[in-house]
């Protein structure tokens, strides 16, 4: 079931300033939304907030740098 983002606050991260090749993400109760500030309307990732949470950290270990 996909979660009510009518009143999702949306942010992307401060490294990427007025740049519109970004994503932005918001917590929205249990799941973490993820869409394309390129395209706001053009569909919505929904990750439970653990998967996120382990992918953010794969990011931050360096797990995911082969795959660039």
């Amino acid at each position: 079931m996909q979660p009510d983002l009518s009143g999702a606050r949306w942010r992307k991260s401060s490294l990427s300033a007025d740049g519109p090749s970004c994503v932005e993400m918001a917590f929205v109760g249990n799941d973490v939304a993820v869409r394309d500030t390129k395209n706001r309307d053009g569909g919505t990732l929904i990750f439970r907030r653990n998967d996120w949470t382990t992918f953010v950290n794969g990011i931050k270990n360096g797990h995911l740098d082969d795959l660039a």
